[in-house]
């Protein structure tokens, strides 16, 4: 079995940062793509930023410049550095993990982990 889990989330007031932590684990084979999404109340999921194991990434339009992506593959972990953040950024944060699992080798699967709240204050 996989598993995801996001740590790092909390208060923090209007200009602060945050920085989220997800590490995937059990039976791996290999990690592939790793990413964060998130979801406002009352609002769809949306994407934030992705990143391979080779280290290239991309991000939301809206979200660049104030958000960072980085991995450590040694740790199947990724980490997710939000800078002045605003209460529009209030949300739950989502990380997705593109995995082949132990003994799969070819075929991927996406694994979720259950979110860490994020809450911005004015």
């Amino acid at each position: 079995q996989v598993q995801v889990v996001e740590s790092g989330g909390g208060l923090v007031q209007a200009g602060g940062s945050l920085r989220l932590s997800c590490t995937a684990s059990g039976s791996i084979f290999n990690v592939n793509r790793m990413g964060w999404y998130r979801q406002a109340p009352g609002k769809q999921r949306e994407f934030i930023a992705r990143i391979t194991a080779g280290g290239r990434a991309n991000y939301a339009d809206s979200l660049k410049g104030r958000f960072t992506i980085s991995r450590n593959n040694a740790i199947n972990t990724v980490y997710l550095q939000m800078n002045s953040l605003s209460p529009e950024d209030t949300a739950v944060y989502y990380c997705k993990a593109e995995v082949v699992p132990a003994g799969e080798y070819v075929k991927e699967y996406d694994y979720w982990g259950q979110g860490t709240q994020v809450t911005v204050s004015s």
